[in-house]
């Protein structure tokens, strides 16, 4: 099996020329930028895919309400008189 699949001469050519460009003082800011982009990159995708993700997902069943209260029952010895308690009583 070869390394890289077998494009190890490109990337040494590739690697040399940068170290002619930049020069051996600039190689770990350049490989901090990159390793910094690369993470801002991860970052972004894994917010998008959690958006997308969020956003298609099927909506949350609403929660349960709870039932309105029943109005007070009269007690029966009101009704056996015929009065019907007044908005005080309870």
């Amino acid at each position: 099996m070869d390394l890289l699949g077998g494009h190890l001469p490109e990337l040494i050519i590739v690697l040399v020329v940068i170290l002619i460009i930049w020069g051996p003082g600039k190689l770990p800011d350049l490989g901090a930028a990159v390793g910094r982009g690369i993470r801002e990159f991860r970052k972004a995708s894994a917010e998008t895919r959690d958006a997308v993700r969020t956003a298609t997902a099927a909506p949350e069943e609403p929660a349960a309400t709870t039932p309105a209260q029943a109005a007070p029952v009269a007690s029966s010895e009101a009704t056996a008189q015929g009065d019907t308690p007044g908005p005080d009583a309870a």
